[in-house]
């Protein structure tokens, strides 16, 4: 398996690169999360790597993180799910936000991405479900503090949905305690 891919960048060629490794060129097709962040051709570029061999041909893909590349794992285990669905997937949506349409359960964010339908997208939300989402250190790619934390993990604990505990941890007082925030967040669970 490849997993990592360091060189040359050659060529772009959205959605597909040519990466010089010295002296071997190999084509890696990349999100346009990925494409984006790319440096100027005739720069070294570092791409985290997926292999898919199949029986006409050997694949690689490219990602500029880790998670995406995690992520892109995920995707591609659902049926249904090609390699060029999940491209456009992390190509629509970052991880970060992806993680919590999927915590929220919001299908409608998913449509909105080119090749996903109602069905496709009711399909990777129950299936994502529990593999994503729900990350109590960052909700739409801003980090959370302790506090905001530890009052989220309690809500769960006492058996709240995570779309219940993060709406109601989502206008925490700056600086509260964690008891204070769980009150906090109980009155504010009353209401709703």
């Amino acid at each position: 398996m490849i997993g990592r891919i360091s060189g040359t960048l050659l060529e772009k060629n959205p959605p597909q690169l040519l990466v010089d490794c010295q002296g071997v060129g190999y084509e890696v097709d990349v999100p346009m999360s990925t494409f984006y962040n790319l440096p100027h051709t005739g720069e070294k570029v570092v791409l985290f790597t997926h292999l898919a061999i199949r029986e006409d041909a050997h694949l690689l893909f490219g990602f500029g993180s880790a998670s995406e590349r995690a992520l892109f794992r995920q995707l591609i285990k659902i049926t249904g799910v090609g390699a060029r669905t999940a491209l456009a997937i992390l190509s629509g949506m970052t991880v970060a936000d992806l993680s919590q349409a999927v915590t929220l359960q919001e299908a409608g964010r998913l449509v909105k991405i080119p090749g996903i339908g109602k069905k496709t997208a009711e399909r990777l939300l129950l299936e994502l479900k529990g593999k994503i989402g729900a990350d109590l250190g960052t909700v739409g790619g801003a980090p959370r503090d302790d506090t905001q934390s530890d009052v989220l993990n309690a809500l769960l604990a006492l058996g709240y949905s995570d779309k219940e505990a993060l709406l109601a941890t989502k206008n925490l007082p700056a600086g509260s305690t964690v008891s204070d925030g769980i009150k906090f967040a109980l009155k504010a669970l009353s209401k709703a």
